[in-house]
């Protein structure tokens, strides 16, 4: 008996751990601890899980990045023109030769000579200006890969904005639970102060044995370091959700806007299955990103396969004077060398050739397309079974509730019975820890399904992409 005493206050003492906030220990802004300052112990801060998710997303550090991520690919999205732009290259260029050109004179005679030919400053200056631009199809088709790379991504940070507001979510219901055991605890020990009290007056009215005094007062001790160990868990668990949302480790806080009752709602299965495999964010995500793979092997093929015209300009002036001398600003000085305007087509045959590095990344990339479709395709199909196996668990869930309410009333109304029969010496003590066990583990039992319906229905909403609330509005 006393192990079966021993497993319920273990059972009631366990405490959800931290384990969504071990991955991430935000320090708080210096506002969050001004505010938590102006607060004080005595007034907690009243947090409701919207407010919770809105501070986890202002100090999750994996968001920030994924969205500074994001910024790098929207900024391409939103230029995907600029591979249009020519390349220029400017470039001026003063030399000194190392040997000064020597002038001959040709032996004309007058009057058409003597005539000068070569010769020239030592000191060289000349200009060069470059212009180029490529155009094939394929630079068209990769505007469209760049967009999509974009929508991915966006898409990527949806997905785990929702994601870590369905933990946040869950962890408030976990801390409510964590705090109504405790709750129970408290409510245990004092009846068991209580049975203390009724044991003592029976003894001395002789109605029962000193034994059964001195076992009510050992029951009602053991219970003082369960109580003491679950207090202890649930701070340690307040100290990391704190520094979750990023508030100082003992900001003291209430999580409030959770209605106590949980509203059982009617699910239909083959609708929530066919909109999961639909509007699932896991899903989507794979399809965007297949979309960036699909244009991405159009443009290969196209740059490739077809033929790619280039744009050129050039120009190369050169100072025909002495630069240390002479005016650079005159313009007869200057004379053009070989620059010109082209233009070019062009094509490499490589990828013609089966065993060519072209030709096997084009595969490589026709290759990964069709994995990418069969992943989708085997995503959608977890997905339905996953949302079919949340529809089943929380409608075992819900059984399991509504016949657990009814257990707690007929324990309760039990423990009346025996308490009334102990005080008038018709029970023994034992009898009476027996009723109390049973109704703390059909309350534990009844706390525990309630909260496991609202964090099921956190997962169907995410599993078929649903805003969270549309299904557990009444319970959020």
């Amino acid at each position: 008996m006393k192990k079966k005493l021993y497993s319920l206050f273990c059972i009631i003492g366990l405490l959800v751990g931290p384990d969504l906030f071990a991955q991430q220990e935000v320090s708080g802004t210096a506002g969050d601890q001004e505010n938590a300052e102006k607060t004080g112990i005595d007034s907690p801060i009243q947090i409701s899980p919207d407010r919770a998710v809105e501070m986890a997303m202002e100090h999750n550090l994996g968001l920030q990045q994924a969205q500074l991520n994001n910024d790098a690919k929207r900024r391409a999205a939103e230029t995907p023109w600029n591979v249009l732009i020519p390349t220029v290259d400017v470039g001026a260029t003063l030399g000194r030769l190392n040997k000064a050109p020597e002038a001959q004179v040709l032996p004309i005679p007058p009057p058409y000579g003597p005539i000068t030919m070569g010769g020239g400053p030592q000191w060289r200056l000349s200009a060069s200006f470059q212009a180029a631009v490529n155009l094939n199809i394929g630079t068209f088709i990769g505007m469209k890969q760049t967009i999509e790379e974009y929508q991915a991504g966006r898409i990527s940070v949806e997905k785990a904005k929702l994601q870590l507001e369905r933990e946040v979510r869950k962890a408030c219901y976990n801390m409510l639970l964590a705090k109504e055991q405790i709750a129970l605890l408290r409510e245990s020990y004092s009846n068991a102060d209580r049975r203390v009290a009724m044991a003592q007056a029976n003894y001395r009215a002789g109605l029962v044995p000193e034994v059964s005094f001195l076992q009510a007062q050992v029951s009602r001790e053991n219970m003082r370091p369960q109580m003491d160990t679950a207090e202890n868990n649930y701070k340690t668990l307040m100290a990391s959700f704190a520094m979750f949302l990023g508030l100082p480790y003992d900001t003291q806080f209430e999580i409030n806007g959770i209605p106590e009752t949980v509203e059982f709602i009617t699910l239909e299965a083959a609708d929530l299955i066919a909109r999961a495999a639909a509007h699932k964010p896991d899903i989507e995500q794979l399809r965007r990103e297949l979309s960036a793979l699909r244009a991405k092997k159009t443009a290969a093929f196209f740059s490739l396969y077809t033929p790619t015209l280039s744009l050129g300009f050039t120009m190369d002036p050169a100072f025909g004077g002495e630069p240390w001398e002479e005016n650079w600003f005159n313009s007869s000085r200057w004379n053009q060398q070989s620059g010109m305007f082209r233009i070019t087509l062009g094509w490499r045959l490589n990828a013609l050739l089966p065993f060519t590095t072209e030709y096997q990344g084009y595969r490589a990339l026709s290759d990964a397309v069709k994995i990418m479709d069969l992943g989708i395709a085997q995503e959608i199909q977890k997905t339905e079974v996953e949302v079919y196996g949340i529809i089943l668990q929380l409608e075992k869930t819900r059984t399991t509730a509504e016949a657990q309410r009814l257990t707690v009333e007929l324990a309760e109304r039990t423990l009346r019975l025996s308490e009334t029969a102990y005080r008038n010496g018709l029970k023994e003590f034992l009898d009476v820890q027996n009723d109390e066990l049973a109704l703390r583990q059909a309350q534990l039992e009844a706390l525990q399904q309630n909260y496991k319906y609202r964090m099921d229905l956190l997962d169907l909403e995410y599993a078929i992409g649903l805003p969270f609330g549309d299904l557990s509005g009444r319970n959020k």
